[in-house]
């Protein structure tokens, strides 16, 4: 394989990642990860810290445009970003002793997980009240719909909303 071709293929590749990452909110790694490890090889471990690196910038481009239209609750964003640091830092510990198949069966579940989240039926039952924790920390917030604010409550916040 050529320089231009790799370059054309990886080129494609995070265009793709950049495209349905800010799209679905899964990230750029549903792409990257496979992209570098099935195409080119890669070293699993080595594709997760690239596919890391730019998800950084796949996020703040989505955020920046989903804050500018008053989508996003930026108080539990940060509430978010707080458990995703602390998940990031020891997974990243765990990832150097753990062994390459490992990582890519869990790799593998969690897709598979994103993907039956994603297309299951949804429930629609309009909450009266969220959680005490979600009050107390205030998160619930709106969303705009038509030019109209729609409000939600978040449940189960400790829990992950699972």
């Amino acid at each position: 394989m050529t320089i231009l071709v790799f370059t054309l293929i990886l080129l494609v590749g995070a265009y793709m990642a950049g495209f349905l990452g800010s799209l679905t909110g899964l990230g750029g790694g549903v792409i990257i990860i496979p992209l570098l490890t099935l195409v080119f090889h890669v070293d699993i471990r080595y594709a997760i810290g690239a596919a890391l690196l730019a998800s950084i910038a796949t996020s703040s481009g989505a955020a920046s445009a989903y804050v500018k239209e008053g989508i996003t609750n930026i108080r539990l964003g940060m509430f978010l970003e707080i458990a995703t640091t602390i998940g990031a830092v020891v997974g990243a510990f765990i990832a150097i002793y753990m062994p390459t198949n490992a990582i890519a069966v869990i790799f593998g579940m969690v897709l598979i997980f994103s993907a039956a989240m994603t297309v299951r039926k949804k429930h629609e039952t309009k909450l009266t009240k969220g959680s005490q924790l979600s009050e107390k920390l205030k998160l619930n917030s709106t969303y705009p719909v038509n030019g109209e604010k729609v409000s939600y409550q978040l449940t189960n916040v400790a829990g992950g909303g699972l």
